[in-house]
C-alpha cells in the first residue's frame, strides 16, 4: 500500500464507515429485509446490521473478497439475482457511479425492492471531477474495483430517479466523513445520502 494509501486507512476510513453506516441505518424502513448491493467487505454492511438489530441484511457484490463481514454473493453487477418485490429495501453504497449506466441497477433496485437507501456522489463545485477521481483511486484501486468515473450532477440524479418512478423521500448532503481540513477539499457538496420510494413498477 501506498503512503498515501496509508494515510487514508489510518485518518479516513474508519471515520468515514462510521458514519456513513449510521446515515444509512437511521433511513431505512423498520424490520425490513435489506439487500446491501455492491457491498465490498460488508464492513459498512455489518455496522447498519448492528446498529438496527430489528432488520434482516444480506450482501451482494461482483467481486466476493476472501474475508468479508458478512455473507456475500456473487453477482454479475447488472441482474439482481433475486425475484420482484423480494426485499423491502436495497442499499447502495458508492456503487453506482462505478457502473457505465447507473439507471440499469436503480431500475433493478425498484424492482426488487419498495425502497431504495442510496450514497453516492455530485459533481458539483470547484473541481469536482479531479477530486471525486482522486478520491475514488485512493479508495478503490488497491482493491481491483473497476474505476470508469462516472459522476453525475445533482440534476442528473434527479432526472433519472423521475424516469423510473422513484420518488425522492430524502435528501442529505452534508455528511461529515471526513475531518477538518480535509473536509474543506473532499466533503463540500460531493456527497449525498438518498431514501426513494418506487411509485412505480419499472419495466
Amino acid at each position: 500500500m501506498s503512503v498515501v494509501g496509508r494515510v487514508h486507512e489510518r485518518m479516513v476510513y474508519g471515520r468515514r464507515v462510521r458514519v456513513l453506516s449510521e446515515a444509512l441505518a437511521a433511513q431505512l424502513p423498520r424490520d425490513a429485509r435489506v439487500l446491501d448491493v455492491g457491498c465490498g467487505d460488508g464492513l459498512i454492511t455489518r455496522l447498519v446490521a448492528d446498529a438496527r438489530p430489528d432488520i434482516r441484511i444480506s450482501g451482494i457484490d461482483v467481486m466476493v473478497r476472501p474475508d468479508t463481514h458478512v455473507p456475500v454473493e456473487p453477482f454479475d453487477g447488472t441482474t439482481i439475482p433475486h425475484d420482484d418485490q423480494t426485499f423491502d429495501a436495497v442499499m447502495m453504497v458508492d456503487v453506482l457511479h462505478h457502473t457505465d449506466d447507473p439507471s440499469v441497477l436503480l431500475r433493478e433496485a425498484a424492482r426488487v425492492a419498495r425502497e431504495v437507501v442510496l450514497k453516492d456522489h455530485t459533481l458539483q463545485g470547484w473541481l469536482a471531477g479531479p477530486t471525486l477521481r482522486f478520491m475514488d483511486w485512493i479508495g478503490n484501486a488497491p482493491h481491483g474495483v473497476v474505476l470508469p468515473y462516472n459522476y453525475w450532477s445533482r440534476e442528473q440524479w434527479l432526472r433519472t430517479f423521475e424516469a423510473l418512478g422513484l420518488h425522492v423521500e430524502t435528501w442529505r448532503g452534508a455528511l461529515p466523513l471526513y475531518p477538518a481540513p480535509a473536509s474543506w477539499i473532499f466533503g463540500r457538496s460531493l456527497h449525498f445520502v438518498a431514501r426513494l420510494t418506487a411509485t412505480q413498477l419499472t419495466s
